[in-house]
């Protein structure tokens, strides 16, 4: 079998919390694939320009923007900017997170929000903001970025888990809703994965082994969205992938 290359050139993506970690390598491959990048973050600049530079000395294109996704008027003024810059957008991928541990007892309400307002209700507006632009693609594609602790749950993870699990329910949704528009949506739920953590985002406490007798890479995560963001992934939406190494079999 013949190997497809560049089978997303004279796509646009926006990959949500690209810095680093699974984010960066989604956009890197993405990039691979042939399709223009929007690379964002909320307040890494540094890392997200370097990420930009490094696409287009590589012959592709990006874009750096930061933008909170929790922050309504900034997510359309960063889809704008997409959409200005490279005059389409065909793929969304929400993977902005905050992964905080807390006992239930120190979460406060606005705590709740700070996480769910990234994780779920960004997912939200930027589906939103980008519907005009994904509709008038003719095959768009929305990939969510899900979790493995919002099926096996997580302690000190309440908001975490709540927000992750919310966004399989979101994908299921807008999969019935979006269909029409010839939109897929599927949600890719990472396992464990070698990844640089923050001091607050701990380490997985649920979870500890893998079937395959290791952790995965950012790069496998990556693979999968490439596939549901491309030509091959068209008959498949409303989904959850399971990318875990069967340390989750769900």
């Amino acid at each position: 079998m013949t190997m497809q290359t560049h089978e997303l050139e004279g796509r646009v993506a926006l990959v949500t919390g690209a810095a680093r970690n699974i984010g960066r390598a989604i956009a890197l491959a993405l990039a691979d694939a042939g399709a223009a990048v929007i690379v964002n973050a909320r307040s890494s600049r540094d890392e997200v320009e370097a990420l930009a530079a490094g696409i287009e000395a590589a012959g592709g294109r990006a874009l750096a923007h930061l933008a909170d996704v929790a922050d309504e008027p900034a997510v359309q003024a960063m889809v704008h900017a997409a959409t200005a810059r490279f005059g389409r957008l065909d793929i969304l991928v929400n993977n902005a997170a905050i992964r905080d541990v807390s006992p239930i007892d120190d979460i406060d309400f606005a705590a709740w929000k700070r996480v769910t307002g990234v994780i779920l209700d960004g997912a939200f507006l930027c589906v939103k903001a980008s519907l005009p632009a994904l509709r008038a693609s003719g095959a768009g594609a929305i990939v969510n970025i899900g979790g493995m602790s919002g099926h096996t749950g997580a302690a000190g993870r309440p908001h975490v888990v709540a927000a992750k699990l919310g966004l399989v329910g979101l994908t299921r949704a807008l999969a019935h809703d979006l269909a029409p528009a010839s939109i897929t949506v599927n949600c890719v739920v990472p396992g464990l994965i070698d990844t640089k953590r923050t001091a607050t985002s701990g380490k997985s406490p649920h979870l500890h082994e893998t079937l395959v007798g290791r952790r995965g890479r950012p790069e496998e995560i990556a693979d999968v969205v490439r596939f549901l963001a491309g030509p091959r992934g068209r008959y498949v939406t409303g989904q959850e992938w399971h990318v875990n190494g069967g340390a989750y079999l769900g």
